[in-house]
């Protein structure tokens, strides 16, 4: 069995699961791992896995130390948000170094075609030449939950109308006080407009999805089209990343939709609380969280995919399912030829090896 060196690039919500999952596999071995902050250097990743036994890999913030390493693959999953410029940077230079990237982020990078502009992306490419390497940039939002899982069920169709891929979740157990009220809104005056909700925000993120799905069904979109809705908190209350002020915004509804002519074909929905009982006429959850594909033709079909962790929170499934959408999808990535990877691009990825046999 052929068997991948491994860096983990980060330690926070999603690395962390990473580092587990990179475990798990037979076909990986972690070589090294990299930190922002000082206090977790000299650490051992299993101490910041929190998988209670130590896995003999010293956590640094050496980043030409870890790429001297020449490891197969790195998995990026440091916050690029609001340093999209930064993460940018990084990515070229492992590429130009000649290692292979799964990462999930910048999330328009899962498909970038008529996302960003060519020259965007074209130091990406270049430098994946250079150096012979592939980037894949993926996740389960965007990610696995709208790109394989409704063209899978796209394939049991006679005639499609439209394909709607929701996201419908309560983030009050996501403990991200940066996403949650400096990039989302949550938290603040309903007259204030967030980062996520600046004008072409949102088709800049889940524009990629909608148009890979379109591509995955053969179909030219004439434009994207995104739009919004708030709802106030009722009164003061508080969630795993602090208090939520009555009157705040506390959920929020968008759409981005993938129009041609006057129909939308292939639509990405999220419906986010941070209360269940908020917005009762928005559509609701199969159990605690779900992603949901609804087709809309002929067959009718509707395809949950709820989400739970082992510790019985939802969201904690949904970042780990980030994490190993990643993990799993190295082998593949690092035998593909070089360039800028989509879904598209990939064979299944499987859960291969991880039959648990004890």
């Amino acid at each position: 069995m052929t068997n991948y060196g491994v860096v983990q690039w980060s330690t926070g919500n999603v690395g962390r699961h990473a580092i587990a999952g990179i475990d798990a596999r037979p076909d990986l071995s972690l070589t090294g791992v990299w930190v922002s902050t000082s206090d977790k250097v000299g650490r051992d990743a299993g101490d910041l896995a929190g998988l209670g036994r130590d896995l003999g890999v010293t956590a640094t913030n050496d980043a030409a130390a870890l790429l001297a390493l020449k490891p197969d693959c790195i998995v990026y999953t440091a916050m690029a948000d609001d340093r999209l410029g930064e993460a940018m940077e990084d990515l070229a230079g492992f590429l130009r170094a000649g290692i292979n990237v799964v990462s999930s982020s910048p999330v328009f990078l899962q498909f970038p075609s008529g996302v960003l502009p060519d020259e965007a992306v074209e130091p990406l490419r270049a430098a994946a030449l250079e150096g012979g390497a592939s980037l894949w940039v993926n996740g389960v939002d965007p990610g696995f939950a709208n790109d394989w899982l409704p063209l899978v069920l796209t394939g049991v169709c006679e005639r499609i109308d439209e394909v709607r891929c929701l996201e419908i979740l309560d983030y009050s157990t996501y403990d991200n006080a940066k996403v949650l009220f400096e990039i989302m809104g949550f938290g603040k005056p309903l007259a204030d407009k967030p980062l996520l909700l600046q004008p072409g925000i949102l088709s800049l993120a889940w524009g990629s999805v909608v148009r890979q799905l379109a591509a995955g069904l053969g179909v030219t979109l004439d434009r994207v089209e995104e739009s919004y809705e708030r709802l106030p908190a009722p009164e003061t209350f508080d969630i795993d990343s602090g208090t939520i002020e009555e009157g705040t915004a506390a959920a929020l509804r968008f759409e981005v939709r993938g129009m041609v002519g006057d129909r939308a074909v292939c639509v990405l929905e999220h419906v986010t609380r941070l209360r269940p009982d908020l917005g009762p006429d928005w559509p609701q959850p199969a159990g605690q969280g779900c992603y949901r594909v609804v087709v809309t033709g002929e067959p009718n079909y509707t395809l949950d995919l709820q989400l739970l962790g082992s510790d019985g929170d939802h969201n904690t499934a949904g970042l780990k399912a980030t994490a190993m959408r990643l993990v799993n999808a190295i082998p593949a990535v690092v035998e593909a030829g070089p360039g800028l990877l989509t879904a598209l691009d990939l064979p299944l990825i499987t859960g291969r090896g991880l039959i648990n046999l004890a």
